[in-house]
């Protein structure tokens, strides 16, 4: 009696030629851009309107970090004050017995 069930061949570490086929073909399928965006945008709310204790309270130490970081990236570090110490930017006084 036949029911339409194979049996099982013994493995030679060969596979068929149908089960590698589309392993090969496919591409591992990308999440669009726009998905990204709103899950961002989703989390984001949830996390502000649960959270805006939490948020409030950290607010002063914000600032506080704020100050430094504005010196180092708005400034250029120490040299970036816009001091000319008394000299033009075309000024070559100082140069005169240089090569």
């Amino acid at each position: 009696m036949h029911l339409g069930l194979r049996l099982a061949r013994p493995c030679d570490g060969k596979l068929p030629m149908s089960a590698t086929q589309g392993a090969h073909d496919r591409q591992p399928r990308r999440i669009p851009p726009w998905v990204w965006l709103v899950l961002a945008v989703v989390l984001g709310f949830f996390l502000l309107t649960e959270h805006r204790a939490h948020l409030f309270g950290a607010l002063p130490y914000l600032l506080i970090l704020l100050c430094p970081l504005m010196h180092l990236f708005m400034h250029g570090g120490h040299g970036g004050h816009g001091h000319s110490h008394g000299r033009e930017p075309g000024d070559d006084r100082g140069r005169e017995g240089r090569p």
